[in-house]
């Protein structure tokens, strides 16, 4: 029997428990592919970033957060940085993969120098909670809205999986992420049958990262870190410092983070990761929410997913390009629409003064299109009416 989306799935967890690597696990460690492949898939097509960096940086980062913070602690691609660096669209300069590399870096002393100064921690204790749950509403229906989007590149095979993977969302015998993604294989199969050719043909080639950082010149430290770096900070601070602290905080109380924790191993991870081709990455509160939705509960199910694309990286970084056929943009819209979902549902805590939800709902709205530019209006709107500058 199923029911529908509620809205607190994750009970806390003793602490105790450590991590586990159960069914349940193995099925929400794929739950933030929606946001994972399409980026990955971009940097290598678009931009000619090899996988063998990208893969296994994401692969080791994801193994160790997952032993640090012992919940479903995501690690995911920086959506302003990889949405600018893909699409050229600086428009006044040529994002090069070293230029990728350079904001990594630079991105990861920001953070790495606000957390152990512990100034994101007083940046954060100023953002006030409306605004908080404003940033978390509307990047849940940033990712419901972009989920469609990729859904509508095939409605009939988006709308068959959705409706699957809602009455089959609540089942724990077979986990509904197996089941979806052996459906997307399936359909990508009967839509190019050439493709069972092509995985046919792959052959595991043992490739070990090499160092990235040797040949940057100072016009891609340069791009990076003005066309790249810098515009991502409000973007990260709102989503992937503030609000999946929110978010794991909510979910296991058991195993509460704060925003330094936080702040300092998003640094760490981009100075380290970049320096192996790794580009940008953060913690963003989506990719928590994914993980949560199809059923994980440790830091089991980060491990599973790192150790996963370790094994990519290693072994079939050539050929990944092949492997990511079998994921469907409509069914990768599927998981990436009840992502969104999920998240939105765990920002419906509004608070009982009518500004208060005033705020939660613009800063949701502007959160849709800009992240960093909401954070920013909704701190000046929260002020605003908290002294009587504007009335409602």
């Amino acid at each position: 029997m199923t029911r529908p989306l509620e809205h607190d799935p994750a009970p806390p967890l003793d602490r105790s428990a450590g991590n586990r690597f159960d069914r349940m696990e193995w099925a929400g460690a794929f739950g933030d592919l929606g946001t994972l492949i399409p980026f990955m898939v971009a940097y290598i097509s678009l931009l000619k970033v090899d996988p063998l960096g990208m893969l296994f940086v994401f692969g080791v980062t994801q193994i160790v957060v997952g032993f640090y913070y012992k919940t479903p602690f995501p690690v995911q691609p920086m959506k302003a940085i990889g949405a600018v660096a893909t699409t050229q669209s600086a428009q006044t300069a040529v994002i090069t993969p070293g230029a990728v590399y350079s904001a990594g870096l630079v991105t990861g002393l920001i953070w790495f120098l606000l957390g152990v100064t512990g100034a994101t921690r007083k940046v954060a204790n100023l953002v006030s909670r409306p605004v908080a749950v404003g940033i978390i509403m509307g990047l849940g229906f940033a990712f419901m809205f972009e989920g469609i989007k990729m859904m509508s590149e095939g409605w009939m095979l988006g709308g068959i999986a959705l409706a699957g993977t809602l009455l089959l969302l609540t089942n724990r015998a077979v986990p509904v992420m197996f089941l979806i993604l052996l459906f997307g294989a399936g359909a990508a199969v009967i839509e190019n049958p050439a493709l069972l050719n092509e995985l046919a043909g792959i052959r595991p080639e043992l490739r070990l990262p090499a160092w990235q950082l040797g040949a940057l010149t100072w016009d891609e430290i340069v791009i990076g870190t003005l066309f790249l770096a810098l515009p991502q900070v409000p973007l990260t601070l709102g989503n992937a410092i503030i609000a999946v602290t929110e978010e794991n905080n909510r979910l296991f109380p058991e195993r509460q983070v704060n925003e330094k924790k936080v702040s300092i191993s998003t640094g760490v991870m981009n100075l380290l990761g970049s320096t192996l081709g790794g580009v940008p990455m953060c913690h963003g509160a989506g990719g928590m929410a994914g993980h949560v939705r199809f059923g994980a509960r440790t830091g089991g199910a980060p491990i599973i997913l790192g150790c996963v694309l370790v094994l990519l990286a290693l072994f079939l970084s050539g050929s990944i390009e092949t492997i990511f056929k079998i994921f469907p943009v409509p069914v990768l819209g599927v998981i990436l629409f009840l992502t969104g979902g999920q998240l939105a549902l765990g920002s419906c805590d509004f608070g009982k003064n009518k500004n208060d939800r005033f705020v939660s709902l613009t800063v949701a709205a502007c959160s849709v299109w800009n992240i960093g530019l909401a954070f920013v209006f909704g701190m000046a709107l929260y002020h605003a009416l908290k002294r009587g500058w504007v009335r409602l």
